[in-house]
């Protein structure tokens, strides 16, 4: 069946990534050369929710060709983001128009139906939303409500189910590994143990890979509680057994010490989730305390999502901005482009799980000694995952 659409709208949720203003580009060429006009809807789902037609340009903008053009070598969104959740707002964060409309704005409101009313003002036949499990969770409630959906996955914790891969893992890993590495001049210098905090919330692939792949001496994921005194004389034993006397650790921001709790601060955003950060700090001090060996702590956290993408970043980004095209252009909605086993596909909403995927630690980490377990990875997808 060949598509009827004529007007797309693309938006962008969650944290931003490197390789999102590639897959935008991407999407609006192979849309122009389609005949098909293009809504950018900036601030992901707070722009639909919050679109007045008396003030449109402070959440719509249209996009074409012309202007996309140099998008793709840079890092973050030109859309900008949010992390709003229109099905649950809470009263001090929904837009002053619909204030009125709080019987207790002591309890969130599910406003999805301003939501379908905006897409139908803006006469939009196909939406793309490009995120995380977040933003795609409210995307597949519109699929729900009948609204001609088109996913694209992105978090650079790669932790969307049914897909090996999402936009902005690659760039984020290589990122951490470069920075571990550049650490590893001072570390030496002074004779410190390294603590570096990579994001993952409830997945640490980003530590484990990174971890990994720069020859870190210890690593802690989210999945896995730690035994703090135990990583402290594996550290200590590290730094003594290296000539420049120094060892490296990453952590997660998700991890927890046994007995203990995550690092969380702040109010729960609109999906739930508090701001997390701060473990790798309060390892650091313990550590010392431990140890009698001065740290050097270094959260990367917002440096492994920043600049330009690299280079298979763009190769997926492009590549499921057409695939994406690829599904309008047949009349396929309802589905979330994927990578399966090394393979482009995609998969219609009915087969995704709600969640995030989690590292596979019986196969790949070993949980007593704090350290990438990969071995045998005959038959293992790509990403480990």
């Amino acid at each position: 069946m060949n598509s009827t659409a004529r007007t797309i709208g693309i938006l962008t949720g969650g944290g931003d990534v490197p390789g999102l203003n590639p897959c935008i580009k991407q999407l609006v060429i192979r849309a122009t050369e389609m005949g098909i006009n293009v809504v950018g809807i900036r601030k992901g789902w707070e722009g639909l929710l919050a679109y007045t037609p008396d003030d449109p340009g402070s959440y719509v903008q249209p996009l074409d060709a012309a202007g996309v053009r140099t998008i793709d070598r840079s890092g973050g969104t030109i859309l900008h983001t949010s992390r709003t959740n229109p099905s649950a707002v809470k009263y001090k964060d929904a837009p002053p128009f619909l204030k009125g409309t709080y019987a207790d704005t002591t309890k969130k409101q599910d406003f999805t139906a301003q939501v379908l009313r905006n897409i139908s003002r803006l006469d939009i036949d196909v939406l793309i939303p490009i995120g995380g499990d977040d933003t795609l969770s409210f995307a597949a409630r519109l699929h729900k409500e009948g609204v001609p959906v088109v996913a694209i996955p992105k978090t650079m914790d790669n932790d969307v189910i049914g897909t090996d891969y999402c936009i902005g893992f690659s760039t984020a890993v290589t990122r951490s590994v470069h920075f571990i590495h550049s650490l590893r001049t001072s570390s030496g210098s002074h004779e410190r143990i390294a603590v570096i905090e990579l994001f993952g919330r409830y997945c640490g692939e980003t530590s484990l890979v990174s971890g990994y792949l720069a020859g870190a001496d210890r690593v802690v994921i989210s999945e896995v509680p730690f035994d703090i005194e135990r990583l402290a004389g594996f550290l200590a034993a590290d730094r003594q057994a290296n000539p420049s006397r120094y060892a490296m650790l990453t952590i997660s921001e998700g991890a927890v010490m046994q007995g203990g709790e995550m690092a969380l601060s702040g109010e729960a955003d609109a999906y739930g989730h508090r701001k997390l950060g701060g473990i790798g700090a309060v390892t650091a001090e313990v550590l010392k305390k431990l140890t009698g060996i001065d740290m050097i702590f270094q959260p990367l956290l917002y440096l492994m999502r920043s600049g330009a993408p690299d280079s298979l970043d763009l190769m997926v980004a492009f590549n499921y901005a057409n695939l994406a095209m690829e599904l309008i252009r047949q009349g396929r909605t309802g589905r979330m482009v994927a990578l399966c086993q090394g393979r482009y596909t995609s998969l219609d909403f009915g087969e995704l799980k709600g969640g995030a995927k989690r590292v596979d630690v019986e196969h790949l980490y070993d949980s007593q000694a704090y350290r990438p377990n990969i071995r045998s990875v005959d038959g293992k997808p790509m990403f480990l995952y």
